[in-house]
């Protein structure tokens, strides 16, 4: 029970900030029900009211009224102060809940109906939002006798009623939303061998987006499809992607198909598409699928064929900018086209993943995010020197943190995923709350290490029952560590085996988890299992409390560069209250350390309070802004990641050479200094007159999460080369070398 309360402790202090977790749509309760609206007339002008569910909540900035009929003169929406926070989406916002009490102040010139037109957002603290609402309600109102007076000339208190509307009429806001399948109809044909024919077909009051629609054809490796011919559509503004182009009624769209051999094949034609429902909810990314067999056809000469591929390359899923969460219900993932191959390949499929996160997770032993717990792996394994019992259940123990804790980091990261979330591996560490809360982890475990207070190991001088139960559950928090601290990694094998588990079904993605928490153990539990590998390991002696303070060092240097992440989230300030902070905690651990033996209990309640007052700093760390980021540009060599800026530049023809980093990502900072910053490099992008375009994942950032997703990318580094003929751009493995990218930079350049 201690270990569990141990792990409990710990696993709070560490991951303070993702306590949100997955919820069932179908549990949610019916936004009218959530969210109950009434208007009435008064004589100040019209009150709206939302009777608000309990554990539900109305965003300020997303709530409007607008009004017309009875010749009624608005003025400005007045809402009432809500509850300050900042939103992960929004950033800081206002919020109501129990209700909310809206005034629309004007006045009527004549007696009738006026119709109010609400719009309004919510979502529920289950971590689940509702699409953007749209209400129309009709409010009878008379004009005040030769419409002067105080009074404002609505007469009598009316209670409104919602607008009656059939469902599929264009313009009724109030109509329930069809079905998806109803809502939009989808139809494709092979036309011939070198054509498809695809007719997209809104029911009457939806309309269709064209740029966000992407095609991708899987099943044969000698077809490709070439630029969708779309026909004129509608201008339309919308209030979340601008002007675009849309279709409200049948559309037929032929797609070329560029062949490198002409005999016939089958394939399957998966396209992705969005669009809405006039003045109501707009539909999250839709995804249809066609299995389709394709006549012979000529095959496409290799001039045209690039000709095709570089008037206007088919966009990739979230080359269109990301969903915003106005659009999109956080309860809906985005589509995944990974998913249907998973689904298509098997069992074959399943234990391919679970080998490579097993593969995956040994290999991360020798990352060098993992490094500095290696210093806590080699204190134990000293230790294990004791006998063959000592080091088997040393190795569980350490095992059990290690699996354990990829199956609670991993569990959040899908339910957090579940509710349309965007979130990749080391998502955690986009926090500066998690950054600060290391940051006095490691150096707690520094200043443990060095003997100002003693916890956990048991060295020279501790009782045996002491030493056993403190060095399991040291053993056992040194594998929570390790699986912490190894977030900034993505190892080989890893990312393959990652891309599956945020796509898998439940049970299968956290068996992924669960197998790279065995392969991270795997080295030390064949140590600890094995008797003739224990028994090589070295006796315990005086040195061990040698080696302990030596080894606390690694651990000083992880909160340094800790602290180096923290500042370049948010700047200097908070660098010092975590400083701060960091003496604080020294000073209370000191102090407990010299009174825990002692009878003195005040004594001991003043150093619990003074460690507990280290923690102010790192609650104020969230009230820090960020400081502002240096944007790159191309007097410097690289310009700042950005979808038109990359759109722009390929539509020039140039090589784009795309890097996606984060200050906290080791494995990025390593590729930088053995390839991206030396002069080889910089040599090889002059010579294939290439663009690099660097992303900053460092702090959560939109744009670079849908770019990740589009090359089911898991995490941080993810390096793409986009060719000079247009076409797909390049993935290139995690882990770099100067051959490999100049080779990269070579087939990219090629005419």
């Amino acid at each position: 029970m201690s270990l569990i309360l141990r792990l409990a402790g710990v696993l709070a202090l560490l991951l303070p900030t993702l306590s949100a977790t997955a919820a069932d749509p179908a549990s949610l309760l019916p936004v009218d029900q959530a969210f109950v609206l009434r208007a009435d007339a008064t004589d100040q002008g019209i009150a709206v009211h939302w009777k608000i569910a309990k554990g539900y909540y109305l965003y300020r900035h997303r709530t409007s009224v607008s009004a017309e009929g009875a010749g009624f003169q608005a003025g400005a929406l007045q809402l009432p102060d809500g509850d300050k926070h900042t939103d992960e989406f929004f950033g800081p916002v206002e919020t109501y809940r129990t209700q909310l009490d809206a005034l629309l102040p004007g006045q009527a010139s004549s007696d009738g109906t006026v119709a109010l037109t609400v719009r309004y957002q919510g979502c529920a603290d289950a971590g689940v939002c509702y699409p953007p609402q749209s209400r129309t309600l009709q409010v009878p109102v008379h004009a005040a006798a030769g419409n002067a007076g105080s009074g404002l000339g609505l007469g009598a208190k009316r209670t409104s009623s919602l607008l009656g509307a059939t469902p599929g009429v264009a313009g009724a806001t109030d109509a329930a939303p069809l079905p998806e399948a109803q809502a939009f109809g989808f139809e494709a044909i092979a036309y011939d061998g070198n054509q498809l024919l695809l007719r997209f077909t809104p029911a009457k009051g939806y309309y269709l987006y064209r740029d966000r629609t992407s095609l991708s054809l899987t099943g044969s490796d000698a077809l490709e499809l070439g630029r969708p011919t779309w026909p004129a559509g509608q201008a339309h503004h919308d209030e979340h992607f601008g002007d675009v182009t849309v279709y409200f009624d049948q559309v037929e769209v032929p797609v070329p198909v560029l062949r490198t051999r002409s005999e016939a094949a089958k394939a399957t034609l998966h396209v992705i598409f969005q669009g809405c429902q006039t003045n109501g909810i707009c539909y999250p990314p839709m995804t249809r699928s066609v299995d389709l067999s394709i006549p012979a056809g000529a095959v496409t000469p290799a001039a045209e064929r690039a000709a095709l591929q570089q008037a206007a390359p088919i966009p990739l899923e979230g080359d269109a900018g990301p969903a915003t969460p106005a659009e999109v219900p956080r309860s809906t993932p985005p589509p995944d086209v990974l998913a249907r191959a998973q689904q298509s390949g098997g069992a074959s499929t399943w234990l391919l993943a679970l080998l490579a996160a097993l593969l995956g997770g040994l290999i991360l032993n020798v990352m060098p995010c993992v490094l500095p717990v290696l210093s806590l792996k080699a204190l134990s394994l000293a230790e294990g020197g004791r006998g063959h019992a000592h080091a088997r259940a040393s190795a569980l123990s350490y095992a059990a943190g290690v699996m354990l804790s990829f199956l609670l980091v991993g569990g959040i990261a899908l339910g957090l995923r579940a509710t349309g979330q965007a979130l990749g591996w080391g998502f955690q560490l986009q926090q500066p709350l998690v950054i600060g809360a290391l940051v006095y982890v490691m150096f707690a475990v520094g200043l443990s290490l060095s003997g100002v207070f003693a916890v956990g190991y048991g060295l020279a001088g501790t009782g045996r029952g002491l030493t056993e139960r403190g060095g399991l559950g040291g053993d056992f928090f040194t594998g929570v560590l390790a699986v912490v601290v190894a977030s900034p990694c993505t190892a080989p094998f890893m990312g393959t085996a990652l891309a599956f588990a945020f796509a898998a079904p439940l049970p299968l993605a956290l068996a992924v988890f669960a197998a790279l928490g065995l392969g991270m153990a795997l080295p030390f539990l064949l140590i600890g299992l094995v008797p003739a590998l224990a028994a090589r390991l070295p006796r315990p002696g005086a040195w061990m409390e040698t080696l302990k303070q030596i080894l606390a060092f690694p651990m000083y240097l992880t909160a340094v560069w800790m602290l180096w992440v923290l500042g370049q989230q948010r700047g200097v300030d908070a660098v010092a209250l975590a400083l701060a902070g960091l003496v604080v905690l020294a000073l209370g651990l000191w102090a407990f350390e010299r009174v825990r033996f002692q009878t003195a209990p005040l004594r001991r309640t003043l150093a619990v309070a003074i460690v507990l007052a280290s923690i102010v700093p790192l609650a104020l760390l969230h009230r820090v802004a960020p400081p502002a980021r240096e944007t790159a540009s191309a007097a410097d060599g690289v310009e700042t990641f950005s979808p038109d800026r990359l759109a722009e530049l390929r539509t020039q023809g140039k090589v784009v050479f795309v890097d996606m980093t984060a200050d906290w990502c080791v494995t990025c900072k390593a590729n930088e200094k053995a390839v991206l910053d030396r002069d080889a490099f910089r040599q090889a992008m002059q010579q294939a007159d290439a663009v690099l375009m660097r992303g900053d994942w460092t702090n959560v950032d939109p744009q670079i999460t849908a770019f990740l997703q589009a090359h089911h990318a898991v995490g941080v580094p993810l390096y793409v080369v986009f060719p000079r003929g247009g076409g797909e751009g390049e993935v290139l493995p995690t882990v770099l070398t100067p051959a490999l990218v100049q080779d990269a930079l070579k087939r990219a350049s090629a005419p």
